[in-house]
Order: C-alpha cells, then sequence, then structure tokens
C-alpha cells in the first residue's frame, strides 16, 4: 500500500433471477450457458487476482488503469473506467435490495394468495432493506467482520439443506430433458440466438467476484490473501453453484408452469412442487437471508470503491464522499450515499419496472468494460515494457498473456450480448434499455472529464512511490 501512495485509513476488519435462461435456452441452455460462462469468466478472474497481488487498493479496476495504461492515455481512461465502476457497483447494490424486497413479495403470495403485490410495496422493502444496510455496515462492521467465517459454514449448510430436500421430496425431470432439450420462447429466429441470448442470467451470477478487491485496504497481507480469496472463493462458489443448478433443472417439472409462477420466481415454484407451504415459506427464508448477507457484503464493497474514486478526486463532492470517520475509522459518508442512491433507484420501479430492470442490466455493462479496459492495459505494459510490471506474490507468470487475451475476448462478447432484449418482437415493455443508460453515463462522465476532471482527477498512479514491496 505504501508503493501506491496510500494511509491506511480504515482498520483492519476482513480476513438473478433464472427467468430470462429458462425463457431463451430452456433447461439444457441455462446449464450449457452456465458452464461456458463459468469456464470463460474464469479467465476474467484469473486477471483480477494478479491485478490484485499487483496493486492492492479499495479502487480496483480504475487503479489499475491508471497504473497499467500507456502515460498518455492513462489519466482518461482510468477516470472512464472509475465512473463506469462506480455505475455497475451501484446499479448492482440497488438490484441487490430489489432482489430481496421481492422475495418477501414472493413470500407474501406464497402464504396470502389473495395478496397482490404492488410496486410501491417492493420499494418499501427495498428500504427496509437499506436500512439494514446502513446499519450493519456503520455500527455492527465490527461484528459483522467477525462472524464471516461463521457465515461461510451457514452458507454451506443452508445449500446441503436445499439441494437434499430437491433431491428427495422434489418429481425430477430425465437426463435427456436436462442435458439436451433446449427451448426458444423468445422468438427468436434460431435456438443458438436463443441461448446466447439467455446467457444473460449465467453471467449474471457469476458478477462480483472482485469484491474483495475493493476491500482490500482493510486486509492484513492483501497481496497475497486477496487474490487468493478472489480465485479460490470464485473455484468454490461456482462448483457449489453447479451442484445446485443441476439438483433446480432436474426439480423444475415444466418450464412454462416455472415461468408463469405467481411468485415471479421459478426457484419458489420448484419449492411448491416438493413441500408444503409451511416448508416453501422455510426454504424461501433460507434464500433470503443468504442474499441479505451477500447484500450487506455488496453494500461494503460499493460503499468502498465509491470511496476510493472519491479519495483521488474523480466524482463531484469528492472531498466530503471520499472522508473517512476518525472515530469508526469507515468511509461513513460514501455509506451513506450508497444508500441514498439504492433509495432513489428503487423509487423508479414505482413508475416503471422496465426503466428499473434497465438499471439493473447496466450493471454487467459497465463492469464488463471496466474488465476489458483494465485487462487490456496490464497486458500491454506485460507486452511493451514488462520490466516495469509490478512483482506479485500471486502471479500468473508466462501464461499471463494468454490468460489476459482470452479474458479480454470473452468481456467483448458478453458486452455485445447485454445489450440485447429478452424477446422479440420488440416494443417498449421489452426493450433493453441499458443501452440508453450506458451511452448516458459514458456521455455524462466525458463531460464532467472535460468539465472538471481533467483539472482535477490526477490518477493514482502520479503518487505511487518508485519503491517495490519484495
Amino acid at each position: 500500500m505504501w508503493r501506491m501512495g496510500k494511509v491506511q485509513e480504515f482498520k483492519v476488519r476482513y480476513t438473478a433471477a433464472n427467468t430470462q435462461g429458462l425463457e431463451n435456452g430452456g433447461l439444457a441452455g441455462l446449464f450449457w450457458a452456465y458452464i461456458w460462462n463459468f469456464i470463460g469468466f474464469s479467465f476474467v478472474v484469473l486477471s483480477l487476482a494478479e491485478m490484485s497481488s499487483m496493486a492492492p487498493t479499495t479502487g480496483g479496476q480504475y487503479h489499475w488503469v491508471s497504473e497499467f495504461a500507456p502515460p498518455k492515455y492513462q489519466k482518461f481512461l482510468s477516470y472512464v473506467t472509475g465512473w463506469m465502476s462506480t455505475l455497475s457497483w451501484q446499479a448492482g447494490n440497488a438490484s441487490g435490495s430489489f432482489l430481496t424486497g421481492t422475495i418477501v413479495q414472493a413470500l407474501l403470495v406464497v402464504n396470502y394468495p389473495d395478496y397482490e403485490p404492488t410496486a410501491w410495496q417492493g420499494t418499501l422493502f427495498v428500504f427496509a432493506m437499506v436500512l439494514v444496510l446502513f446499519i450493519v455496515n456503520i455500527w455492527g462492521a465490527p461484528v459483522w467482520a467477525l462472524i464471516q467465517n461463521g457465515l461461510m459454514v451457514l452458507h454451506i449448510l443452508f445449500f446441503l439443506v436445499v439441494i437434499i430436500v430437491l433431491w428427495v421430496l422434489a418429481p425430477h425431470q430425465s437426463a435427456k430433458a436436462v442435458f439436451t432439450e433446449f427451448s426458444n420462447e423468445g422468438g427468436w429466429s434460431s435456438m443458438g440466438l436463443s441461448i446466447l441470448v439467455g446467457q444473460i442470467t449465467a453471467i449474471y451470477s457469476l458478477l462480483g467476484c472482485d469484491a474483495t478487491a475493493h476491500i482490500a485496504e482493510e486486509v492484513r497481507d492483501a497481496g497475497r490473501y486477496v487474490p487468493i480469496s478472489i480465485f479460490w472463493s470464485y473455484i468454490a462458489n461456482g462448483v457449489m453453484a453447479i451442484i445446485f443448478l443441476v439438483t433446480y433443472l432436474f426439480s423444475i417439472e415444466s418450464v412454462d408452469d416455472a415461468l408463469s409462477d405467481p411468485t415471479g420466481y421459478p426457484f419458489i415454484y420448484v419449492f411448491r412442487t416438493a413441500m408444503s407451504s409451511q416448508g416453501v415459506t422455510a426454504l424461501t427464508i433460507i434464500v433470503l437471508l443468504i442474499v441479505i448477507a451477500a447484500n450487506i457484503s455488496w453494500n461494503a464493497s460499493t460503499a468502498r470503491q465509491t470511496f476510493a474514486f472519491a479519495r483521488d478526486s474523480g466524482l463531484p463532492f469528492s472531498k466530503w464522499i471520499g472522508h473517512v470517520s476518525t472515530t469508526k475509522q469507515l468511509p461513513v459518508n460514501s455509506i451513506i450515499l450508497t444508500c441514498v442512491i439504492t433509495c432513489l433507484l428503487s423509487l423508479i420501479n414505482i413508475g416503471s419496472s422496465t426503466a428499473f430492470n434497465a438499471i439493473i442490466s447496466v450493471q454487467i455493462v459497465a463492469i464488463m468494460l471496466t474488465y476489458c479496459i483494465s485487462m487490456c492495459c496490464v497486458l500491454y505494459r506485460r507486452v511493451a515494457h514488462p520490466e516495469l510490471i509490478p512483482k506479485a506474490r500471486w502471479s500468473l507468470g508466462r501464461w499471463g498473456v494468454a490468460v489476459n487475451l482470452i479474458g479480454i475476448v470473452y468481456v467483448t462478447f458478453i458486452f455485445f450480448w447485454s445489450f440485447w432484449p429478452q424477446e422479440v418482437p420488440v416494443t417498449a415493455e421489452n426493450f433493453n434499455w441499458a443501452v440508453v443508460l450506458f451511452m448516458g453515463t459514458l456521455i455524462i462522465s466525458l463531460i464532467m472529464y472535460v468539465v472538471q476532471g481533467r483539472f482535477v482527477y490526477k490518477g493514482p498512479v502520479t503518487i505511487i512511490k518508485a519503491a517495490r514491496v519484495e
């Protein structure tokens, strides 16, 4: 951290819904899409893990771009990457809280069949989730950090409970149906095109693996343990996800019924075919608890990424956003701002669920762009000036060029498919408005760069120390 010109201000603490995939691809499409995206995304994870070992900092991608990009372009590219990263993390934070609120509404549908969920009620549940995030991440941060290992154990136990229940009680499809029968409910011209559109479900489930990088300044020996956490948590969760996905797909008695379930969640349909309403409620609460725990950690990472970019004068009102509380040793202002942004974004859902879903969709687009830019920059530095690559305790070695190249090709491929609508013919209701929001934010960031950023934003590279930590 000294090499990067940062002072450790924080106290050391830390040692999607699948509707689109089922609609476009069906059982087999969802399974194989997850497999190839898990493999493809692993090259991105490897690249991110190495960069987090080279430069373990809360800033993540925008810092890596600043350090590894050609000097002529480093400030501009780092600035745009910082804006895109902030957009993605804030959109993802809002989507997590929204997921919590709608699962609560789904529980009400299960237990009170006459209940009709409304958008404004869902937004109120989002507010309730945000209140939990606010309290835990400010006043409960020391306690939350201490129970992380316990939560990991509970995560595994909950995983076992759910899959064992489905193995024993749920009706089962044949292996042929799960692995070879595809469906095209989106109306696309070919099955292959439908599967490629539906793979967004698999991609969404893989996001967030770089969350640990954004709390690097609160981790002891971050250059060693952050990349280990990024890579091996990805592998462990990916293997568990494959086991759960196969169990889940075998348990879907009817794809059409799952997609039309009144709760809006196919996984609750699966629970309903296996158990009574009491059992469904119990299993759904388990899922809800896992989502809430993930939301708390995601909110913490989002606030710290926003704080880091503000600390480097990348955002408006940077001095206030980048302030660290001397009493709590936390970026309290950034946590407050993150919670407020989630509340404001959730208000959009009252007027238009389509607009809110577009905000969620833009999370994938924006984060893929930051991955692409950061990998391109480290690849440039690796090829053009290998002597200037910082030593990493978690290094790709001679495989670095190949891994970076494959990662770049993969994220470019996913970036393209992230803009596609879910079905045809395309209308205002099913149009993927992520392209509008993405371009709007990109234009705003360019305007901010011209008006303010080029004068006040220098990029983290300007304060990196010449010395290297061996």
